[in-house]
C-alpha cells in the first residue's frame, strides 16, 4: 500500500477527512521549502503537494503564477523540487508527497529518469496538468514501474465516458476540481460539486480529492461533507507572497491557515440534504 492510500484509510478509519496542501518548490527562495512542508504537516496537513516551477503554469492563478516566478529566479528547477523532497524524508518518512506541475521539465530528462529520480527522493505521486490521460500511457508505465501514483484531474465539464478512462488510471486520489477557471478563481457551489463527486464515484473507489477556490476553514468544512478530501494551494501560497523577506513569518502565517483549514475538516459532519 502506497504512503497516499494508507494516509487515506487513516483518515477513513478515524471517520476524518483528508487535508492536501500545496506549496510551491523554492518559493520565496530554495532554504524556505523543507521548512514549511514540516510547519504544514505540524500545523494538520495530511499530504503535501509540491509545485515543480514552470514559467507557464496555465492552470494556475496570479498567486501560484507569482510563486512559480519567485523560484525560478531564485534558480530553483526540477532537480532542487527532488532535493527537497529528499532532505525533507530524512526527518518525515510518512507523509505522503505529491509532485504537481507541468510536463516539459519532466521530458528535459525523460519518463524513466524522472520517475526513477522522484522515487530515489521520496515521492509518492504526481500530477501534471497538462498531459491528457488518453496521451499519457507511456509516462504512467514509468510511474507504475517504480511505484508512483498517477494522479489526474477531473474538471466540472468533463463527460462520464472520459471520467470512466480516467478513473480507470488513476491511483492515490482524483483531483476534482470545483469550478471552471484557474486555481484560487471563482466561487464553491458545494452541492453542485457534490453532485459531480457522486458521479465519479459511481466509477471508482479511489479517494476523490477537491480543489480550486477554497479558501477558508468554512470552505474546508462544506467541502468535506461532500469529498474525501479537500486541496488547498492559492490561500497557502499568498500567506507566503505576504510575508516574503521575513521565513519566520512565513511559518506563523502557514501554520495558522493550515490549522484553520484541519479544524474546518474536523468539525462535526453535517448530513447532505438531498
Amino acid at each position: 500500500m502506497s504512503r497516499i492510500a494508507y494516509r487515506f484509510a487513516q483518515r477513513r478509519a478515524e471517520q476524518r477527512k483528508t487535508l492536501v496542501t500545496y506549496v510551491t518548490g523554492g518559493d520565496p527562495h530554495p532554504g524556505a521549502t523543507v521548512p514549511i512542508m514540516h510547519r504544514l504537516v505540524s500545523a494538520g496537513a495530511d499530504i503535501i503537494e509540491v509545485g515543480m516551477p514552470f514559467s507557464d503554469p496555465m492552470a494556475d492563478g496570479p498567486v501560484i503564477q507569482s510563486a512559480c516566478d519567485r523560484a525560478l529566479e531564485n534558480g530553483t528547477g526540477l532537480a532542487g523540487v527532488l532535493e527537497m523532497v529528499r532532505a525533507f524524508r530524512r526527518t518525515d518518512n510518512d507523509t505522503p508527497v505529491v509532485l504537481m506541475g507541468y510536463l516539459n521539465p519532466i521530458e528535459q530528462i525523460g519518463y524513466q529518469s524522472f520517475a526513477r529520480d522522484a522515487a530515489a527522493a521520496g515521492v509518492d505521486g504526481v500530477l501534471t496538468v497538462d498531459l491528457p490521460p488518453e496521451e499519457g500511457n507511456e509516462f504512467v508505465a514509468a510511474l507504475t514501474e517504480h511505484d508512483l501514483d498517477p494522479i489526474w484531474l477531473i474538471a466540472p465539464t468533463t463527460r462520464m465516458e472520459r471520467v470512466n478512462a480516467i478513473c480507470d488510471q488513476a491511483r492515490g486520489f482524483v483531483y476534482y476540481v470545483s469550478l471552471k477557471g484557474v486555481t484560487g478563481a471563482g466561487t464553491l457551489d458545494v452541492d453542485d460539486v457534490g453532485s459531480h463527486v457522486d458521479t465519479i464515484r459511481e466509477a471508482t473507489q479511489t479517494p476523490v480529492g477537491v480543489g480550486f477556490g477554497v479558501r477558508s476553514g468554512d470552505d474546508a468544512a462544506r467541502l468535506g461533507q461532500v469529498a474525501d478530501a479537500v486541496v488547498v494551494g492559492t490561500a497557502i501560497v499568498s500567506r507566503i507572497a505576504e510575508n516574503v523577506g521575513d521565513d519566520a513569518a512565513i511559518g506563523d502565517a502557514i501554520h495558522a491557515i493550515t490549522d484553520e483549514l484541519r479544524q474546518g475538516l474536523d468539525a462535526p459532519m453535517v448530513e447532505r440534504t438531498p
